[in-house]
């Protein structure tokens, strides 16, 4: 038996796997991602079809895809997909076009984190669902009051977000630029918004996620198309496998969402995802 094939050496690929961030390779992790998928199917597949369930409470994922093809093909799917869409993505990019340059100033100046960090962190625990009637009052019922209700379920928690990825810039990389002759301008620039980005980068990926959450609760607002509005429907007509249908297709939007983000972190920070 040659010393590569050794039981030792067989023994150490095994418990690679099991090594504190240990590079994995493509297929392995690939063949990892479809396993954590298809358990969870796998189960749902028995759970349905064992009789145990009402079909009325625990349909089948023959009978979601059946009503998701159904609802295709008949009661309009892509356009209250692409409506959610726009939704979302207006109340993220909103909440990320104000939290980022806010952010920054908190996480660059103490004395704008003394005046701010309070008051938003207070804010924050404030539920979204909450500020509903308010929104009516103040937007009306048209798409900006959709769109006002997920930018305040993403913005505050998006701006403390950001200002702890400034925070986390090496200080001495500052007082090397400050040493340099560096402004506060350049050093801004130059220093801490360069040295945040792929923070940034992750944080605009996770509050995506987020802004996802609160699409039901943005569709209670006086919607008539939608995912969110398209769930609410069914579960007044029990139609539970159009309200299975609908969460699937809003994970699966999610998750398509997050691979992009993370394919775009990769190409920006290639250095980041380099094997050691």
């Amino acid at each position: 038996m040659s010393e590569s094939s050794s039981p030792g050496s067989i023994a150490c690929r095994a418990g690679s796997i099991w090594a504190i961030r240990q590079n994995l390779g493509r297929r392995l992790t690939g063949a990892l991602a479809v396993a954590g998928l298809l358990v969870p199917l796998l189960g749902w597949v028995l759970a349905a079809g064992s009789g145990l369930a009402d079909p009325v409470f625990l349909p089948g994922p023959a009978a979601v895809l059946g009503q998701l093809f159904s609802w295709m093909t008949q009661d309009g799917l892509l356009a209250d997909a692409g409506i959610s869409v726009l939704r979302v993505v207006g109340g993220w990019a909103l909440s990320a076009l104000v939290a980022l340059p806010l952010g920054l100033c908190i996480g660059t100046w103490r004395s704008v984190q003394a005046l701010l960090e309070a008051l938003i962190d207070f804010i924050r625990y404030m539920p979204a669902v909450a500020f509903v009637p308010l929104v009516m009052l103040w937007v009306g019922i048209d798409e900006g009051a959709k769109i006002a209700i997920i930018f305040i379920g993403t913005f505050f928690q998006m701006v403390l977000m950001v200002a702890e990825d400034v925070r986390l810039v090496p200080m001495a990389q500052i007082e090397a630029a400050q040493t340099m002759g560096a402004s506060r301008g350049e050093i801004v620039q130059y220093v801490i918004l360069p040295a945040a980005k792929p923070a940034l980068l992750d944080t605009l990926r996770i509050t995506m996620g987020w802004a996802w959450t609160y699409l039901v609760v943005a569709e209670l607002v006086a919607a008539n198309s939608g995912l969110g509005f398209a769930i609410l429907k069914a579960q007044r007509f029990l139609q539970t496998d159009k309200i299975f249908a609908g969460i699937l297709l809003i994970g699966a939007i999610g998750l398509l969402s997050d691979q992009l983000f993370r394919l775009a972190h990769r190409l920006a920070f290639p250095w980041l995802h380099a094997r050691g």
